[in-house]
């Protein structure tokens, strides 16, 4: 029997949030489940096929590339911060009203026009405009609100190994 994986391996539109997602083991591997209603949380899975037996060797275990590393060796793990971003940002994406969505009248208009404009052409993928938004809401939503003093400080404790004096936000 076909895993559900490889008989429908996409399952969302690249244009919307994801609603559904593949259950997948611990190494990364698909499971024979079907389809699991919800956003996949953040978490890192190395993308790569499981090695084949060798002979006399029995399995092999998924190398560890280092990706959770920093250069100083220490373990690095954003994926708490990353959904618990998400959440947020998925909470403040669903408020009806742009009046209450804490933005300058310049950005509710770029916002509005990404979330309802009908585009003819090239039209962004949701992860694109995700990633706008959560720049938009880390910098104009949340930096001012107590609530979210302590994604503020997680960043800041992440850029005083580089230069602290400049603020960086990266996003994927």
């Amino acid at each position: 029997m076909t895993k559900p994986f490889y008989l429908s391996p996409i399952l969302n539109s690249p244009y919307l949030a994801p609603t559904r997602h593949h259950a997948l083991s611990e190494d990364g591997q698909p499971l024979e489940h079907p389809p699991i209603e919800g956003r996949r949380r953040s978490k890192y899975v190395t993308p790569v096929p499981r090695a084949r037996k060798a002979r006399g060797k029995g399995d092999r275990e998924q190398q560890d590339f280092g990706f959770e590393r920093a250069a100083d060796g220490q373990a690095y793990n954003p994926t708490p911060i990353i959904n618990e971003i998400r959440g947020h940002l998925e909470a403040w994406r669903s408020l009806p009203n742009p009046n209450d969505w804490g933005v300058t009248p310049t950005t509710q208009r770029l916002l509005q026009h990404w979330r309802h404009h009908d585009f003819q052409s090239a039209r962004p993928f949701f992860c694109q405009v995700e990633a706008v938004e959560t720049a938009i809401w880390l910098t104009e939503v949340a930096r001012g609100r107590r609530q979210y003093a302590h994604i503020f400080r997680h960043l800041e404790e992440a850029n005083t190994g580089a230069n602290p004096e400049l603020f960086r936000l990266a996003l994927k």
